[in-house]
């Protein structure tokens, strides 16, 4: 017969790996580091309008292309959904769908990141280029870094569904990874009306 290991009298197996709710240090790690991440984007975003104040001419060349940055923007906000149905889905102890949600917003950032790059490889000009150049890459390099961090973090969510480490008493990792995605999705919003919609209004 197989030994159960236990705790204070109560079985390993039964006591909880992280938090619960809202009170859990996980919760409130992952609140602080969005409101982190969301004030670098607002400085970052700050110097690009600082910088078009004290130019002639803003953006160099012209305003930018807004065909794939409006793709990329329509992707990116609808990749909230499926992960908004996956927490529901795990709050319902439906790991399955939590794994096929979890994975069509992961091909959804995905998307975005291809197209993001293709877009990058367009551009006339560098990072070196001009202060223009270093700010366009500098805040649009930034964001793709944290859509990366994401996906790997949606990644994470799937494997922990299918090694039977989330469930309907213990979402707090799906939580926290959705909530870091919504915020991924309003940071891009906007870098586009910064970047992108911002030079056809002044």
């Amino acid at each position: 017969m197989e030994a159960v290991h236990t705790l204070d009298g109560v079985p390993i197996a039964r006591i909880p790996l992280d938090g619960r709710g809202h009170r859990a240090t996980g919760w409130w790690g992952m609140m602080f580091f969005i409101i982190t991440e969301g004030t670098l984007f607002a400085y970052l975003l700050f110097s690009y309008f600082y910088v078009g104040a004290q130019s002639p001419t803003w953006p160099p060349g012209g305003p930018p292309e807004l065909t794939l940055a409006i793709v990329n923007t329509v992707i990116l906000v609808v990749s909230s959904i499926p992960m908004r149905l996956g927490t529901l889905a795990i709050r319902r102890a439906s790991r399955g769908a939590l794994v096929a949600w979890a994975i069509v917003a992961a091909l959804l950032g995905v998307a975005f990141l291809i197209i993001e790059a293709t877009e990058w490889s367009r551009k006339p000009f560098r990072m070196s280029t001009g202060s223009y150049g270093s700010l366009y890459f500098t805040v649009t390099g930034f964001h793709f870094a944290h859509v990366v961090v994401g996906l790997l973090l949606i990644l994470e969510i799937v494997w922990r569904a299918l090694a039977d480490r989330v469930s309907a008493a213990r979402p707090l990792a799906v939580e926290t990874v959705g909530a870091y995605w919504h915020l991924v999705g309003l940071v891009w919003l906007f870098v586009f009306f910064t970047i992108y919609v911002s030079p056809y209004l002044w």
